[in-house]
């Protein structure tokens, strides 16, 4: 299915001519089989998955649909779009024995969600979606085949598919009849720390993603690409296609002049060894900016890089920066809580938290953060420590490039990387 550069105001257009395409595909595909969606960074994914969600249990009045997530935020996400868009609709959100989130709490409060710890008690069985992560999925389909009361949902929806190990999918796959994953290629592999060397490069290693297994035993599935970005702007959406989607290019979905980020008078910013402003004005001018400091080998926890970095995001809120974008033709002020920073180590995020703090910024009001957290989230304003600044080798961890990917892609309107000279750009050896 092709598409023409959206203009800014198709996106509810395009998001109905592709649910309608993902349902005729499941139609189509019968019984233990699989429809594939694969999606840019900010494409609608979980808005597609909610939208499929709706359609199918409309057009079936005895359907039960299940909902896999990768993470409890990730679920969370899916029932609070789920319930905002379609007003009635009751979902259940299956959660351990914490008995989910304050923000679940509320909306079973307002009666819009059930909160179960069973997917098959009567609460639960009284709505027709039930979301929960792949791991709490897991541990419900032992615990029914240990009491011998085990079934299956006709249809599953997996969301962030590539965020999930193959493993995963094979312990919960029984669970299902027909598949619908949706995820994003370029972002970054899901991890474990077994030593997975007897099953490298196998088709069936329990540590590839889900949906590349899927792929390996089932070359015939085609899958339904996304075509558009609704969160990265025309000045990323172009160099972040391709960078890292060869194989399946995108284009933004609002226009040049659709969105600007304004910057107020220059400040003098104390206790920086650069140019802020200069730095800032690019950034709000162009989409990017970048920082390079002197070549120099360093500890992970580059003081200076950390402090760099404080400086940006400290001279940003001086001068008082606004945002204007479709969303919000009148502008409003970037605050703290709309600013990313994005680093390769939990150290480094201390290292920044440290220096912010030392800025006299609190660094409990913006996320600081490391590319494998922030994955599928989006900010006005991105600053990026680059996994490479300050090294004396190159690793296959530091050139992965859903790294580099997730980085790159988590603004609407700019992006500013900090690195160091004469970082190395091959692995050591």
């Amino acid at each position: 299915m092709s598409h023409a550069t959206p203009s800014r105001l198709d996106f509810v257009k395009l998001d109905g001519e592709l649910t309608q395409q993902v349902v005729d595909e499941l139609d189509r595909a019968g019984q233990r089989a699989a429809v594939i969606a694969e999606a840019p960074p900010g494409a609608g994914k979980s808005t597609l998955t909610a939208s499929v969600a709706k359609a199918l249990i409309d057009r079936d009045q005895k359907l039960r649909l299940a909902i896999v997530a990768q993470t409890n935020e990730q679920a969370d996400d899916l029932v609070t779009s789920v319930t905002a868009r379609f007003r009635g609709l009751k979902v259940t959100r299956m959660v351990g024995g914490d008995g989910g989130s304050s923000e679940m709490k509320d909306l079973a409060n307002a009666g819009s969600v059930v909160i179960s710890t069973r997917c098959d008690d009567a609460d639960a069985l009284s709505t027709r979606i039930v979301v929960s992560t792949a791991r709490k999925w897991q541990y419900e389909r032992s615990r029914m085949q240990d009491s011998g009361t085990a079934s299956r949902y006709p249809i599953a929806l997996i969301d962030e598919a590539y965020q999930m190990r193959s493993d995963m999918l094979l312990g919960i796959a029984g669970l299902y009849e027909t598949l619908f994953c949706v995820g994003d290629p370029g972002q970054l592999d899901p991890f474990t720390v077994v030593d997975d060397s007897l099953w490298k490069g196998l088709p069936y290693s329990p540590s590839r993603t889900a949906l590349g297994t899927l792929r390996a035993f089932h070359p015939s599935l085609v899958p339904i690409r996304l075509p558009t970005s609704w969160r990265l702007p025309p000045s990323a959406a172009g160099i972040v296609s391709q960078a890292f989607y060869p194989f399946g290019s995108f284009s933004a979905g609002t226009l040049e002049g659709d969105r600007a980020l304004s910057l107020g008078a220059r400040r003098k910013a104390a206790g920086s060894a650069i140019d802020t402003d200069a730095v800032l004005e690019r950034a709000a001018g162009t989409g990017w900016g970048y920082v390079e400091l002197p070549e120099k080998f360093t500890s992970r926890t580059d003081v200076e890089i950390a402090s760099t970095i404080a400086a940006l995001v400290v001279q940003l809120v001086d001068r008082g920066a606004t945002v204007v974008d479709e969303r919000d033709r009148a502008g409003r002020a970037l605050t703290l809580e709309r600013i990313a920073v994005i680093t390769t180590y939990n150290d480094q995020v201390h290292a920044v938290r440290y220096a912010l703090s030392r800025a006299g910024c609190n660094p409990d009001d913006l996320v600081v953060s490391t590319a494998n957290r922030i994955q599928g989230r989006e900010y006005d304003v991105a600053l990026v420590w680059h996994p490479l600044a300050g090294r004396r080798d190159a690793t296959a961890f530091h050139l992965e490039a859903g790294r580099m990917c997730v980085m790159l892609s988590r603004h609407r309107h700019a992006c500013i990387v900090v690195n160091r000279a004469g970082s190395p750009t091959k692995p050591a050896g």
